[in-house]
């Protein structure tokens, strides 16, 4: 959806009219689940994250102005609704892995797209999502949810700031020392 079309669909959906909240759920709901799949580790909460985002975003979209940007105003949202989820229920965020259990209906991996894979391919695929659930799960919570907006939320550097209320410089050295650490705890 480009800049004007999601304009429209605002508009559309500030005036009341169901299309305009379709268009606008339709392009950023596969986001914004796998923002929610990842942070929580769960596919049911993932799904009444976005129920809830939904509602927030029915009840809200009056107040937004066109001024700020819409995606990281969403996404803030989003964050907001994680963290009232986590305060809530005193839990800490799982990151889930993208080939989940194979009892799971959360398997994501055997949905997407793609040729065929070897017969090792799968395993290996697990094995190595096992190892960056692990790694993301010795990170500090803010820096986990940067890398997360960053990568499954899409969000610019400067969008990310923003949504901390920090300097881009800081956002940028946190996800890069986190990515960092990422690694070297995939490494070993």
């Amino acid at each position: 959806m480009d800049t004007q079309q999601l304009r429209d669909a605002i508009c559309s959906a500030q005036a009341g009219d169901a299309a305009g909240y379709e268009a606008i759920l339709r392009t950023y709901n596969p986001r914004l689940y796998g923002y929610f799949l990842r942070a929580t580790g769960q596919t049911h909460d993932a799904e009444d994250l976005l129920g809830e985002l939904t509602l927030r975003l029915v009840r809200t979209l009056g107040r937004y102005d066109h001024r700020g940007r819409f995606e990281p105003w969403l996404f803030r949202i989003a964050a907001n609704l994680l963290r009232d989820r986590f305060r809530k229920s005193k839990t800490r965020p799982r990151p889930v892995s993208l080939s989940g259990k194979p009892d799971e209906r959360g398997d994501i991996s055997a949905r997407l797209p793609g040729p065929g894979l070897a017969v090792d391919a799968g395993l290996l695929r697990r094995e190595a999502n096992e190892q960056l659930h692990e790694a993301l799960a010795h990170l500090d919570d803010m820096t986990r949810e940067m890398i997360l907006l960053r990568h499954f939320g899409q969000l610019s550097f400067r969008e990310i700031a923003t949504q901390f209320g920090c300097p881009l410089g800081t956002a940028l050295a946190r996800v890069h020392r986190g990515l960092k650490k990422l690694r070297a705890n995939m490494e070993e």
